[in-house]
């Protein structure tokens, strides 16, 4: 078990580091742009350049399982040496591979995330709520029991969302504002701590938004840079819960490598600038 809780552990590095998670994201027109082959020697030197050049400096870096997963079971290896090795090197780790199902299901991707047993187990995984917030209670329980993270999707900035995200619930509630209650009341259950272990997913680029977003625990928000916000945009979106926000770049910052001094500096700047904002 990795010692404290995700939410202690986030917010040491939160103060330690400053406000920025930076996606590893190795699509294969980014790669092109490094120079590298769209394989798995590719993606291993991609992975590992961003690792070596920021795990060392950012309070997190977020790996998403699907480019890794594209590249069958050596390319899985791959992002299993990632997790490891940004670690190791002090950086958390949100792997963000959005997993949703129902019962035994949900419970071997618990195993496989959240269980510290399991080499794919990181700092804090990403789940879809949209089988239910109810279905989620496994992978929830195992990641309470271990001191893993859990990010609940609730509003993302995909256009697409608004159909299922915006819909109202017989009570009248929208599905995010319910999805938000789910997470709020879950951290509420919890041992006091300055970040609660369960967070929210709500993109930088929503806009205003009637919802209350403070759930006690920490608020990911994807879309700076390349996706169209900026820090000041933060602002606008998360109001009164604007403490609890983890920005989360990708592209901004690896549209700068391959050289590592590149990667740094770019994060530096938009860690920086996240810094002026979020006051915590």
């Amino acid at each position: 078990m990795t010692a404290g809780s995700f939410g202690e552990r986030l917010h040491r590095a939160l103060r330690d580091r400053g406000p920025l998670c930076v996606g590893i994201d190795p699509h294969a027109a980014l790669i092109a742009a490094w120079g590298l082959p769209d394989d798995v020697s590719g993606l291993e030197r991609f992975s590992r350049t961003v690792v070596e050049a920021l795990a060392g400096q950012v309070a997190v870096l977020k790996p998403q399982s699907a480019f890794f997963e594209r590249h069958g079971a050596r390319g899985v290896a791959v992002l299993e040496d990632v997790v490891a090795e940004a670690r190791s090197a002090g950086a958390l780790v949100i792997t963000d591979a959005k997993r949703g199902d129902i019962g035994s299901t949900m419970q071997a991707y618990a195993d496989a995330y959240a269980d510290p047993r399991s080499p794919l187990s990181s700092d804090a995984v990403t789940v879809s709520p949209y089988l239910g917030f109810g279905s989620l209670t496994p992978l929830l329980d195992t990641a309470e029991r271990h001191g893993t993270g859990v990010f609940v999707l609730a509003l993302t900035s995909n256009p697409e969302a608004a159909e299922v995200q915006h819909a109202r619930t017989s009570s009248g509630r929208t599905v995010a504002g319910a999805v938000l209650e789910h997470v709020r009341r879950r951290n509420a259950g919890a041992a006091p701590a300055p970040l609660g272990n369960v967070g929210c997913v709500v993109g930088a680029t929503v806009g205003r938004t009637e919802e209350d977003l403070d759930v006690g625990g920490p608020l990911l928000a994807p879309g700076l840079g390349a996706q169209g916000a900026g820090p000041d945009d933060l602002r606008d979106v998360f109001g009164p819960a604007l403490r609890l926000v983890l920005p989360a770049v990708s592209r901004e910052v690896l549209g700068s490598g391959p050289a590592g001094s590149a990667l740094r500096e770019s994060a530096a700047r938009l860690r920086d600038a996240c810094a002026r904002v979020i006051a915590r």
